[in-house]
């Protein structure tokens, strides 16, 4: 069967047939399914929309902040849970085709001549930024310079200088410390088709969209595909497909985009065996066929190549030579010529033929019907109405209010009048009130029109942008947020426009002032009004997270995100901004199934990639406690084991670290949220998180004679020196249980002297750990302390009577539950 896998393979990267393709990814099922058509809503939004839709009530909120055990609290939020519709729009698309009332079409769907839009989408780490590193040096080198305009030039050599960086993209902070996309963006590319099949020596308009690979930032990749009409698919020949690239590319996949697929990092010696049997192209189609791709979209073509080395190919021999040859690219065949290696010419050129030109809305009479008119060209535009989407939003200290998307329809140039139409609220009663108002917004004047070449913004030269474009408008009304339409106030359209629904978040925290006796200290954004400010003002470009108002605690909010990643990036922004603020435990948001009443609670696919010899120490620690079921398991010739599991995501909350101390950092996870299922009952950590804690009793400064002494009870967080307060956590107790313990306690001043008393002290370095960690790390009645210099672990009530009769309280509402458990089975 192998050997048959490997030979169909060979034929179908070789022919250029895409029907063969497609018929050859059917052979391989052995016609065990049918072909379904696209999936109008992917498996991600359309079996959860609606459970989501379930709000979070006062007593949710009360239950979340209130409440010292975790399970108590994940029963007290099933029991307040309402069937209500409290979810956050991006637009008016998200709306149920039921309930929505979209305006009368008025328009037909047309292309725009000489502009692509496509997404480079991937799994995180598969090189999606520093391919787009080499399509813009590519596309440099293929424009000729206008010698005749010195400002052309000075820009042409500015773009040029700076795609020089590696991973230029990349450009935030946090960004370059970390190594990974965090925000999707957009650069123009300029380039010049040597193609045969496409007019040769025309230049083209592409516009290219970074996207992150990480699934926290998923959203990122859910507002941005509405853009584009077709991707460029990223996976690693080495690693094949992840639990993100089927995320991003079943979103793609519902949307009707046009795939390429590039088998990136093709010439290293650990792709060599995958590329060979074949295994990374099945794996492919099998993921194409279980979304449901439709027969045109499984006609994908698939490139092979290396991002890093800037070469591509069609040909998959051509890549196992290269690969054969340490990542050498002078192969000549019989004739001693190139034998099918071009450097990224060739996708560029593969995007011209295969994704379609940008569909545009046309309000003008069309005689031909719908899509079957010649394409538009930027002359045809002037008398449309203009309508722009907005999909990023921004504020510029000398631009004002700017805001970035894509034109659907007419020209917008600098001066134009133009007027917002907002989009669907979270709140019925603005949706009412809009409504009555034609769901019209404030009007202004667009002052200036640019568009951004890699990461610099320049204006664009003449002003004027057409439908089609991708392109950054300033002078935007102020209270205009992602999701909203603008549009000419001379020539308005009949309604905003659709895109596209998010998924829901999957956790929630608290965010407060700190209160701490540290307060103040080291920050000048410490009040709670200043705190909520900023996090309301975070989710107009954000459109992944949720903030509201905590109605059991006013000095308190809740932020729905859809993982620790995304929280601890945004509290490592607040902090650098100068905040001072507490976060309470994350808590999964579980909701009920409107037609059973069945608690449910989001689960996620994890995808686990570990020596072998660790295996058995992954299967352990997530098929116990934690409730994960183990689906799929693998071996590789290089050691190592892939595992897909299924867990609850509670299960998932600290599990990192765990891991990777215990596979001694072998172990690399990936997850991507699944479903919603039937809540898994109580689940237990394991490991780390069930041990005590070093808790101080004591204020001042830790002493190195103190710290020395604890160090053997267990792992200290603070150094000596540091300022530490009775609550605070300075390490974790080898055994159960907290401990409580005085960390500036002094040596006592004699006049005996001893040779114990003269030796010299040592102390290990203390264990640091980031503000995702501590999400996952800290325990019910505990708070993590963020300020702009320190991030500190305290429990939640400060003094040791409080804490020691919640201690009890809790010990006997657990005694209870498991009683009720083992007696009745489930409480309703």
């Amino acid at each position: 069967m192998l050997v048959y896998q490997r030979a169909l393979t060979r034929v179908i990267a070789k022919n250029k047939s895409t029907s063969l393709r497609s018929h050859g990814a059917r052979v391989m099922r052995c016609c065990t399914s049918s072909h379904l058509g696209v999936a109008n809503n992917d498996t991600f939004v359309n079996n959860n929309a609606a459970a989501f839709r379930n709000s979070r009530t006062a007593s949710t909120m009360q239950s979340l902040l209130s409440s010292t055990s975790h399970l108590q609290n994940t029963i007290s939020h099933q029991q307040n849970l309402l069937s209500s519709t409290d979810v956050r729009y991006f637009s008016s698309a998200a709306v149920d085709e039921e309930d929505a009332t979209p305006p009368s079409k008025t328009y037909t769907i047309q292309r725009r001549k000489g502009i692509r839009n496509v997404a480079i989408v991937a799994h995180v780490d598969h090189g999606k930024t520093t391919l787009v590193d080499e399509l813009l040096k590519v596309a440099a080198s293929s424009t000729p310079v206008d010698t005749t305009n010195e400002n052309n030039n000075s820009s042409s050599e500015d773009a040029n200088a700076e795609a020089e960086p590696d991973r230029l993209m990349d450009s935030g902070d946090l960004e370059i410390e970390r190594g990974i996309t965090i925000t999707s963006k957009v650069t123009r590319l300029d380039y010049t088709s040597s193609s045969k099949k496409t007019s040769n020596n025309e230049s083209y308009i592409l516009n290219i969209v970074d996207t992150p690979g990480h699934a926290d930032f998923a959203g990122e990749v859910d507002r941005i595909l509405s853009t584009v009409d077709g991707v460029v698919l990223v996976v690693d020949a080495g690693e094949g497909p992840k639990s993100q690239t089927k995320y991003v590319l079943s979103r793609a996949l519902s949307l009707g985009l046009v795939p390429i697929v590039m088998l990136n990092k093709a010439d290293r010696m650990e792709s060599l065996g995958r590329l060979e049997s074949g295994e990374t192209e099945l794996a492919l189609m099998d993921l194409f066929e279980s979304l449901e791709a439709t027969a045109e979209q499984m006609e994908y073509r698939t490139l092979f190549g290396s991002a890093r080395g800037g070469w591509v190919t069609e040909d998959v021999d051509v890549a196992l030579k290269i690969a054969h040859k340490g990542g050498e690219t002078e192969i000549e065949n019989e004739n001693g010529e190139n034998d099918g290696v071009s450097s990224m010419r060739g996708l560029l050129d593969a995007i011209l033929e295969d994704i379609p030109a940008p569909s545009v809305h046309w309000y003008g009479e069309n005689e031909a019907g719908e899509g079957t008119a010649a394409a538009k060209e930027v002359g045809d535009f002037a008398n449309e109405p203009f309508s722009m989407a907005a999909t990023t939003v921004g504020y510029d200290s000398y631009l004002g209010r700017t805001c970035t998307g894509r034109i659907y329809s007419g020209q917008i140039s600098q001066g134009d009048a133009i007027t917002l139409l907002h989009r669907q609220s979270d709140d019925p009663e603005d949706n009412e009130s809009s409504s009555r108002n034609n769901n019209t917004g404030p009007k202004s004047e667009v002052s200036g029109v640019f568009i951004n070449i890699g990461v610099s913004r320049i204006p664009l030269d003449p002003p004027i942008a057409h439908a089609g474009d991708i392109v950054t408008l300033a002078g935007v009304p102020e209270s205009m947020k992602v999701g909203d339409t603008l549009t000419s106030t001379s020539n308005m359209v009949p309604g905003p426009l659709d895109t596209a629904a998010l998924a829901p978040p999957t956790l929630s925290c608290l965010f407060g002032a700190n209160n701490g006796p540290l307060s103040g200290r080291e920050g000048t954004k410490i009040a709670s009004s200043q705190v909520r400010a900023r996090l309301v003002s975070e989710t107009d470009n954000n459109v992944t997270l949720t903030v509201e108002k905590c109605e059991s605690d006013s000095e308190k909010t809740v932020v729905f995100g859809r993982g620790e990643l995304q929280i601890g990036i945004l509290v490592e922004q607040m902090r650098r901004e100068g905040f001072e603020m507490l976060i309470t435990p994350p808590q999964i948001l579980t909701t009920i199934c409107p037609t059973t009443n069945v608690v449910l609670e989001p689960y996620e696919e994890v995808i686990f990639d570990v020596d072998a010899e660790y295996s058995g120490t992954v299967v352990n620690a997530l098929t116990g406690s934690r409730k994960g079921v183990l689906v799929e398991m693998s071996d590789d010739a290089q050691g190592k084991t892939r595992m897909k599991f299924e867990v609850p995501s509670r299960g998932l909350l600290g599990f990192g670290p765990e891991i990777a101390t215990a596979t001694r950092g072998t172990a690399v996870m990936h997850h991507c949220y699944l479903e919603d299922r039937e809540h898994a009952g109580p689940i237990g950590r394991g490991g780390s998180s069930d041990r005590g804690k070093l808790v101080s009793n004591a204020d001042g400064k830790s002493t190195l004679f103190a710290l020395e002494s604890l160090s053997a009870r267990g792992t200290l967080f603070v150094a000596a020196g540091e300022m530490v307060y009775p609550g605070m956590v300075i390490g974790e107790n080898n055994k159960a249980g907290d401990l409580e313990v005085n960390p500036v306690r002094g040596k006592q001043l004699t006049n005996m002297r001893t040779q114990s008393k003269e030796e010299k002290m040592y102390l290990a370095p203390p264990k640091r750990m980031s503000v995702e960690e501590l999400i996952g790390y800290m325990n019910e009645d505990e708070v993590i302390e963020v300020t702009p210099l320190s991030v500190r672990l305290r429990k939640l009530e400060l003094d040791a009577g409080e804490r020691e009769r919640a201690a009890r309280k809790r010990k006997k509402q657990m005694d209870a539950l498991r009683t009720n458990t083992k007696g009745g089975g489930k409480k309703k």
